[in-house]
C-alpha cells in the first residue's frame, strides 16, 4: 500500500534527519499521515469488507453502528494510513489464506466528511 499512497498526488513524502526519517502529509490540508495495521475477528473483516466495496454515496448508511474490534492473530488484516485531522484515509483489507495475508479489496481512498466518518472504524 505504501507504494500506492506514495504515488498520490495528494500526499507529500519526505526525508528528514540525514534521510534516516521519512514524514508524510495530506497535501490538502497539510496534516501529517499517520498508519497503523489492525487485525479482525471473521465476522468483522466480512462487515469491513462490505462497507470498502459498497458505493462511497452509501458507505455512512452501510457503516450503521458498526465498530470492529481488533483482535490477536485475526482472520482479516486491515492496513489503514490515516490523515490527523481526519481528513483523508487509505485503507487496504486483506485476509489470511495459504499461510499468509492476501489482499480481498485494492487501495481504498476516502476523503473529506466521508474520510472522517471511516477513520472512526479504525481508531
Amino acid at each position: 500500500m505504501w507504494k500506492d499512497i506514495c504515488a498520490d498526488a495528494r500526499i507529500s513524502v519526505s526525508k528528514t534527519l540525514l534521510g534516516l526519517r521519512t514524514t508524510a502529509s495530506y497535501v490538502i490540508t497539510g496534516s501529517s499521515l499517520s498508519a497503523k495495521i489492525i487485525e479482525f475477528s471473521p465476522a468483522d473483516g466480512e462487515k469491513l469488507k462490505n462497507i470498502l466495496e459498497s458505493a462511497r454515496s452509501q458507505v455512512v448508511e452501510v457503516m450503521d453502528d458498526f465498530r470492529p474490534k481488533a483482535v490477536a492473530n485475526g482472520n482479516y488484516m486491515a492496513e489503514v494510513c490515516y490523515a490527523q485531522d481526519g481528513k483523508f484515509l487509505a485503507v487496504q483489507l486483506y485476509q489470511f489464506a495459504r499461510m499468509s495475508y492476501e489482499p480481498v479489496t485494492e487501495v481504498k481512498i476516502y476523503e473529506g466528511d466521508t474520510a472522517q466518518t471511516m477513520v472512526k472504524l479504525f481508531q
